[in-house]
């Protein structure tokens, strides 16, 4: 969860990417400025995945089959579950994808599981939805595409420590909130799932445009949460899984007192 804003300068962004990846088709991201020259051109840090046409049909399927129920046809919304239509595909792709939802069992928050769908189907839902027009015409976030090439990986550290460690810790290992809610780990998330949340806010976590975090400071988050949280480099022993350094600290007088008192009674003993 972010509490508090990093911002530097950086340059506007210039060229639109053009490739397809995938049988997908990616554009640059509405907002947000490019990273530094690379190669004598400017590389947009966040892209957008534009889905194909062809997806939106059999999406509404999959959706009537599987979220209706709670969501309502057509998205609407029902007592059960909130309106989708305008919510956008990233905020689709993170729920989906971290199998969020569909949600099986009701409570305060809905727990990652292994998701009900592959990445096609995933991306049909997602597809749906985004093109159920929004009522008030603001263009909701797209899936990203997260382009890490010249992602500073010190700036991403600060950014985390900054806006994220109060909640998901500075090892990333989640925390418990208030009220029952808690800040998920970040140790499986993928990029996509990271850039997903900073833009979508996702349950208790608040929503952060390109005004308030770049383009190119999601990047950098991004590598930080998926290169050193991640894959840290534990020097001098084991990490114990990354819990943190009060559970760390806990764990060495835990041995290193017990083993210390256990061996002066040993001491005292044969004296």
């Amino acid at each position: 969860m972010f509490l508090r804003i990093h911002g530097r300068h950086l340059l506007p962004a210039a060229i639109l990417a053009g490739a397809s990846v995938s049988g997908l088709f990616l554009t640059t991201a509405a907002a947000g400025p490019a990273s530094a020259s690379t190669s004598g051109s400017q590389i947009a840090p966040l892209t957008t995945v534009a889905l194909p046409p062809s997806y939106v049909t059999p999406g509404q399927q999959l959706f009537e089959e599987n979220c209706s129920s709670c969501h309502g046809v057509g998205a609407l919304g029902t007592d059960h579950a909130p309106d989708l239509v305008g919510v956008g595909s990233a905020t689709v792709d993170f729920w989906v994808s971290t199998g969020r939802m569909p949600l099986a069992i009701g409570s305060i928050q809905a727990a990652q599981k292994p998701s009900k769908f592959d990445r096609t189907q995933t991306l049909q839902i997602a597809a749906f939805i985004a093109s159920l027009s929004s009522p008030s015409g603001v263009q909701s976030p797209g899936i990203p595409n997260v382009n890490l090439q010249t992602a500073d990986i010190a700036d991403g550290q600060s950014l985390f420590v900054l806006n994220c460690a109060a909640c998901h810790t500075i090892t990333g290992a989640g925390d418990a909130l208030t009220n029952g809610a808690y800040a998920p780990s970040l140790h499986v998330a993928t990029a996509t799932q990271v850039a997903e949340a900073i833009r979508t806010g996702p349950a208790n976590m608040p929503t952060f445009g390109p005004g308030n975090i770049t383009n190119q400071q999601v990047a950098d988050i991004v590598a930080y949460v998926t290169g050193p949280i991640q894959n840290p480099n534990n020097h001098g022993g084991s990490g114990l899984g990354g819990v943190g350094p009060v559970a760390e600290g806990f764990i060495a007088l835990l041995i290193g007192v017990g083993g210390l008192a256990l061996i002066a009674f040993w001491i005292g003993d044969r004296a």
